[in-house]
């Protein structure tokens, strides 16, 4: 398929706002946070101050009008310095904002857009569960019909966003019964954290993006009206699905900006340090390494614009969605590699932003789809 698509100048305003913002506001602070593995509501707000929630979200939500390849710009950015932010600011757009954005009733996009797109509230997306990750079919949370209510059972893990000062509620997939053909028929619920029954508990100790909230949640006979339904009933499988698909081109940015971060730092230090004579970087086992790099992420670059650029045109995107999270998530993980090897010794110390770059880009190749997954979807897609 023969695709043309053209930069203009708008996306590389957006790139310098966002790229200013990120390493003034978000740098000096991002190791402290990352290190009491403590999740910023300042710099939550700070992000939804300038736009950068509901990018894609209509102006009469409260949301910015923008298209799908300047929201992946800013995620890139920001996860150029910080994962742990990008990771909120993603999840909060595609997880969050996204699901309601796409499948809400009037009365919902009403009720939830304008803040989140503000950035003062935080919506989490409870799919994972303890023995439901790639198999997301084998979801055992459950939702039975009671009179004009919901009640709700189950238990949820994983979730980005799902426990902060700023979160309002969650939304949940369960299992409201079963289809004609037999099949378990799924429904997404909007469950508000002042529901009797439903509680929840921050994971810590995390290896990566350690200054982002991630939770599981109890839900434990939580009763809905009916109105908490997201969309229709029966279509929560169909949501899960699209909402992936979008999440993953998010996830690819988030790879793409880890690898852009940790090759500059190499490039820079490579220029810095001096060895037999002369900086490593005109050294050509270093030279090559760093050409590699940018090789790489242009490649990476190209291909995750693509794909957004086909969302953005309402074309068939899936295949080019797990493409490009596929690839971007696997460079983020050779160019950390590498950017620590440019680093010698010094690159496994917490003083040197490779380190977390390192161990940031670990959760790329698991979330929004397994590496191995992925493999299975781009299969498919080509007739395997």
């Amino acid at each position: 398929m023969t695709l043309c698509y053209q930069m203009d100048d708008k996306f590389e305003m957006i790139r310098l706002a966002v790229r200013e913002f990120a390493e003034s506001e978000i740098k000096p602070v991002a190791g402290k946070l990352e290190e009491n593995e403590e999740f910023s509501v300042p710099l939550t707000q700070q992000m939804g101050d300038i736009g950068l929630f509901g990018m894609t979200v209509p102006e009469g939500y409260g949301g910015q009008g923008l298209d799908y390849i300047s929201y992946i710009i800013a995620v890139e950015e920001v996860a150029r310095i910080d994962g742990s932010q990008a990771a909120t600011l993603a999840a909060g757009n595609s997880l969050g904002i996204g699901p309601i954005d796409a499948f809400g009733s009037e009365a919902q996009k009403r009720k939830y857009l304008p803040d989140l797109c503000r950035g003062r509230t935080l919506i989490g997306f409870g799919l994972t569960e303890p023995n439901a990750g790639s198999d997301a079919g084998a979801t055992s949370t459950t939702a039975t019909r009671d009179g004009d209510s919901w009640i709700i059972n189950g238990r949820k893990t994983l979730t980005t966003n799902a426990n902060t000062p700023m979160t309002k509620g969650s939304i949940v997939q369960a299992v409201t019964g079963t289809r004609p053909n037999g099949k378990v028929e799924y429904t997404c619920f909007i469950v508000e954290n002042d529901t009797e029954g439903f509680t929840r508990n921050t994971l810590k100790r995390k290896l990566m993006w350690r200054g982002s909230n991630t939770a599981e949640l109890f839900l434990n006979n939580c009763r809905v009206p009916d109105d908490a339904i997201l969309g229709n009933p029966g279509d929560g499988f169909k949501q899960m699905l699209a909402t992936l698909d979008g999440g993953r081109l998010s996830i690819g940015a988030m790879g793409l900006g880890c690898a852009q971060g940790a090759y500059e730092a190499a490039l820079r230090y490579s220029k810095e340090r001096v060895q037999f004579g002369k900086p490593i970087s005109r050294q050509q086992a270093i030279s090559f390494k760093l050409a590699d790099m940018a090789l790489k992420i242009e490649l990476a670059r190209n291909l995750l614009y693509k794909a957004c650029w086909l969302a953005e045109n309402k074309r068939p995107y899936g295949k080019e969605s797990a493409m490009a999270k596929l690839y971007c998530s696997e460079i983020a993980r050779e160019v950390a590699d590498e950017a620590v090897q440019v680093h010698g010794g010094y690159g496994l110390f917490k003083d040197y932003d490779v380190e977390r770059f390192y161990r940031d880009q670990r959760l790329l190749q698991i979330g929004e789809g397994t590496s191995e997954v992925l493999r299975i979807v781009i299969s498919r897609a080509i007739g395997c």
